[in-house]
């Protein structure tokens, strides 16, 4: 079997999310735009945070740290 990298090896940088909201601000839009920029650009999701009262607060990705070759800061606008 060839050399595998473990998990516990590979440093991790991590990006959030917040859902975008409706007029109403309870109701949130379709985040699939965002979601496919930031696939686009290497980050996985890997979680959410929800607010203590239900509905997600943060959805938080993951990817390889130093595995952005662009300049650009890696945050949605």
């Amino acid at each position: 079997m060839g050399s595998r990298r473990s998990d516990s090896d590979t440093q991790w940088e991590y990006e959030t999310l917040r859902p975008p909201r409706g007029e109403t601000r309870k109701e949130s839009e379709d985040p699939k735009d965002e979601l496919n920029d930031l696939a686009a650009e290497g980050w996985r999701l890997v979680d959410t945070i929800d607010y203590t009262g239900g509905g997600t607060k943060f959805i938080v990705f993951e990817r390889p740290a130093g595995s952005s070759d662009d300049s650009e800061d890696g945050g949605s606008s």
